[in-house]
């Protein structure tokens, strides 16, 4: 493992809030088939969670790839999902949500779409996952949103591996392909990690 990557360690950290165990907050909107979910629905699934909008021309592509290198990877568990939020519900309905699905050749049942109020979708990234996501004219495609991937485990918290100096990473970078293995920056890729992390919590719960 790089030292510029999170160590391996056994076991994955809980994100703590005042020493609290953090959990996904309550949701509820509808996927690309119109179908109310909520995140009961996820409830004994490791599961991931993205912010992203159907029209972004920058990361969202190599995000939503690098989800669909997962799905694959992972056929074999019934539960395991991916719950991703669009940042421009105006204009993501469900049914564009649908030919996005389709386009990136999704076929998870437990991989879903989801669109609804903007108060409700910014309030969820911004203050329930602290992901940041914002309109913004100024930039290609009028938003700007973190590339993270958030990991959520089967009881609805969510889990990272620990940095080299003990700390939960918290995120997994999600706009570098497993193929590019670093990015311009000099950022490591961190979805193969992110692999490695849902297996351990799919199998700790066989």
């Amino acid at each position: 493992m790089s030292a510029n990557n999170p160590v391996a360690n056994e076991k994955l950290g809980y994100i703590k809030l005042n020493n609290i165990p953090k959990k996904v907050p309550d949701f509820a909107f509808l996927d690309q088939d119109s179908i109310l979910i909520t995140n009961h629905d996820y409830k004994g699934k490791v599961y991931v969670v993205d912010f992203f909008f159907t029209s972004c021309p920058t990361i969202c592509p190599r995000m939503s790839r690098n989800l669909v290198y997962l799905q694959d990877q992972l056929k074999e568990y019934e539960n395991f999902g991916v719950a991703s939020f669009t940042i421009n519900p105006k204009h993501d309905t469900p049914r564009r949500l649908k030919k996005y699905a389709e386009n990136y050749k999704v076929t998870d049942p437990d991989w879903h779409f989801l669109t609804g109020e903007r108060e409700d979708i910014y309030e969820l990234a911004n203050a329930g996952f602290n992901i940041y996501a914002a309109e913004n004219p100024d930039v290609p495609g009028g938003f700007e949103h973190n590339g993270y991937f958030a990991l959520i485990d089967q009881d609805g918290y969510v889990r990272s591996r620990y940095d080299a100096s003990g700390n939960p990473i918290v995120y997994y970078r999600g706009t570098i392909g497993i193929e590019e293995k670093m990015d311009e920056n000099g950022e490591e890729e961190q979805v193969s990690i992110l692999l490695e992390d849902i297996k351990k919590l799919l199998k700790n719960n066989e």
